[in-house]
């Protein structure tokens, strides 16, 4: 590329004012809003076990093992995803995997039975939202940013956490109204909707647009395509199966998962509804930690460019460990201050551990990063799919969820332990970019 041609594609970012902004700033805003309109999905599980349980006679075990799938094939399509956008580009990717959403989405208002669930909700919104996992985030970060990738990641993790907000509350307003089928009807067409948004704006690399990475020092070609996308995510596999701190990082991350996405976003609003508050209050709250969310998690960001993240990790786990003990305590029919208390503080911890983790993958297996943090969060969605299943079973065989919510509370504190035993290496920069 010409000096010209990159003095050009310069020009592009400056403001009329003539301040410039680093296309990365853009491409960042057009994933988080991708994320937040995919998120619909990741807000309707929870709020589904009950209407499936009355409208079809199916036990909570079944319906949570539906939900199950779903969550495993969130992690382990992620790998994968990052790989074959490598091989075909991001927005491809990306493009196809909302399609998969919607239509898996959609057909489920067709269903009356419970294969018919595990194949629409279960694999085809799984492989489509396992496309949109985390690693998402990490290969935009790790393509566009050198510096402020802490804070570039917080603030897409918290993207999740938005989507959350802006349609807990909806959708559990229609299922209250409405019936369950307009809810996966309005999941369907919000993954639609963001498909042009995705394919009109968002770029694979900053060499498409003639531009350096945010804070590289040099300009950096854009690689070739990479082949045999299945087989090199394979092949960082086995090749970091083989040290400790990727097996110390997914033992911590399926904690994690088990302790978010598998227990409270699945069985929260059942586990209120039976100690009977109003759903729609129980999903409120969910929401509300969504708010939180994401202040916490672009805090974490932030802390995670300037402090220890084992130590961060250590902290977030033992927290959320402590909160998650005192909830049987808290559940009651009305929504009263110690209850408030505990979904802000668990909200600004909900995802904070994303940031630390994806930059100790960083720091420890450099290019192959983003490919190791999608098994790493592969980790995190069969923790999240076991304790989904795990739950439902639980509350059907002995009528309560309280077992649950004591035993996430015991494995964060191991997830503590694990956190602070990782060893440190210095950070492989990624060739021709510089040191964040």
């Amino acid at each position: 590329m010409t000096q010209t041609t990159e003095a050009a594609a310069v020009e592009e970012t400056r403001s009329p004012g003539g301040f410039r902004i680093h296309r990365a700033w853009f491409v960042a805003a057009v994933t988080f809003v991708t994320i937040i309109g995919a998120a619909a999905f990741r807000s309707l599980p929870g709020l589904l076990i009950d209407p499936l349980h009355q409208d079809f006679g199916w036990s909570r075990g079944t319906i949570g093992a539906a939900v199950s799938v779903n969550l495993a094939l969130y992690g382990l399509t992620a790998p994968f995803a990052a790989a074959l956008m490598d091989r075909f580009g991001i927005r491809r990717v990306v493009a196809v995997a909302l399609t998969v959403i919607a239509v898996g989405s959609g057909l489920t208002v067709w269903m009356s039975a419970a294969w018919q669930l595990m194949l629409c909700w279960g694999l085809l919104v799984g492989l489509g939202s396992g496309s949109m996992a985390l690693a998402f985030a990490a290969t935009v970060t790790n393509r566009w940013f050198t510096e402020r990738r802490g804070l570039v990641t917080g603030i897409l993790t918290a993207a999740s956490a938005s989507g959350q907000l802006i349609f807990l509350p909806v959708l559990s307003w229609m299922v209250e109204k409405h019936d369950w089928r307009p809810a996966a009807i309005t999941v369907a067409l919000a993954a639609l909707a963001v498909v042009p948004f995705v394919w009109l704006l968002l770029r694979d690399h900053p060499a498409d647009v003639g531009l350096k990475p945010y804070g590289a020092q040099e300009f950096v070609p854009k690689p070739a395509p990479v082949q045999g996308a299945a087989r090199r995510a394979v092949t960082v596999l086995f090749k970091a199966a083989r040290t400790g701190p990727f097996w110390l990082l997914a033992g911590t991350f399926a904690i994690c998962g088990a302790s978010t996405n598998g227990l409270v976003q699945t069985h929260f609003v059942p586990a209120a509804h039976d100690h009977g508050m109003p759903v729609t209050a129980a999903a409120s709250l969910l929401a509300v930690i969504g708010v939180f969310d994401v202040v916490g998690t672009i805090a974490s960001g932030w802390f995670t460019d300037r402090f220890e993240p084992r130590r961060l990790l250590a902290v977030y786990y033992a927290l959320r460990g402590v909160s998650l003990l005192f909830l049987p305590m808290l559940l009651a029919p009305s929504v009263h201050p110690p209850m408030l208390f505990f979904i802000v503080f668990y909200g600004l911890d909900w995802v904070a551990t994303v940031p630390p983790t994806v930059a100790l993958c960083r720091e420890q297996y450099g290019e192959d990063s983003a490919i190791v943090f999608g098994w790493v969060l592969a980790s995190h969605q069969v923790g999240a799919a076991l304790i989904a299943f795990l739950g439902g079973v639980a509350r059907d065989v002995f009528g309560t969820y309280d077992m649950v919510w004591y035993a996430s509370g015991a494995l964060c504190a191991a997830a503590a332990l694990m956190a602070l035993v990782i060893r440190r290496r210095p950070a492989v920069p990624a060739p021709g970019l510089a040191t964040a």
